[in-house]
């Protein structure tokens, strides 16, 4: 038996066991998307620009159209992605009454157009953006149009001001309510299964730590280190994708091959 059928088998037993398991997802996941994510050498987003010159909130209010010149390109990179298996795997865990919610750091709706019915979004998501001004929210297709119409590039309100996306950027509070119901879950859950995250950016990647204060368990399902790789029950260092789909065939489940419908 290979190690991953024995990391698979032992993580089935303690989602049959638990009253409560949440999963904690982080870019990782959507990496078999086709999204790349954020510090992995020579392909993570940061690794080739500063994100705190093109995604800090005060980068959006001194320079709109510099702030836009880079998260055009993001919205259009996230636009056309859609769910893969470890997204599917987890709705699949939720149907089954065995995974009571997602929380996820990830803004790319994946999560959402999967069919994840309780799902937590701590770090926004890119489906609209808000005027700051005014507080006119629109949604993500609106937002494209005006993008393309605009001259310099910025998306801009009716009332004439630059839209942000609805995400959290550098410098920004998480969502008081997101944030509060993710550290509700947490403390709650006697397994937190960590799927792709590297369990660094904080306050979120205190939340395993939650759960572990409160006598829960932690799974860490990831391909690089992570501060708590010591403290995780199961420890699974594969794709992602083959990893739940072993947790699943250990549960005697399997996951639908029809595509998900688009939201």
């Amino acid at each position: 038996m290979s190690v991953t059928e024995t990391a698979a088998i032992r993580l089935a037993e303690l989602i049959r066991e638990a009253d409560s398991v949440v999963a904690l997802t982080g870019a990782g996941i959507s990496v078999p998307s086709g999204i790349p994510d954020f510090r992995s050498p020579g392909t993570g987003l940061w690794t080739r620009v500063n994100p705190m010159e093109v995604a800090h909130i005060d980068v959006f209010r001194r320079d709109p159209e510099r702030f836009w010149s880079y998260y055009a390109t993001r919205f259009q990179t996230l636009g056309d992605k859609q769910p893969n298996r470890a997204h599917l795997a987890l709705v699949e865990l939720e149907h089954a009454g065995l995974l009571d919610a997602v929380i996820t750091q990830n803004i790319d709706r994946l999560h959402a157009r999967a069919g994840t019915q309780e799902l937590v979004e701590v770090h926004g998501s890119i489906a609209d953006s808000t005027c700051l001004v005014c507080g006119l929210t629109y949604e993500l297709e609106d937002v494209r149009a005006r993008h393309e119409g605009a001259v310099d590039g910025v998306p801009r309100c009716d009332c004439g001001q630059a839209l942000k996306p609805g995400v959290v950027l550098f410098g920004e509070l998480l969502p008081v309510a997101a944030i509060t119901r993710a550290q509700e879950l947490a403390a709650g859950a006697d397994l937190m299964l960590c799927i792709g995250s590297s369990l660094e950016v904080y306050p979120v990647a205190a939340l395993p730590d939650s759960t572990l204060d409160a006598g829960g368990q932690i799974a860490i399902l990831t391909q690089g280190p992570t501060p708590l790789d010591r403290r995780a029950t199961v420890h699974m260092r594969g794709d992602v994708v083959q990893e739940l789909e072993a947790v699943l065939g250990a549960l005697g489940m399997t996951i639908p091959e029809a595509p998900p419908l688009e939201l």
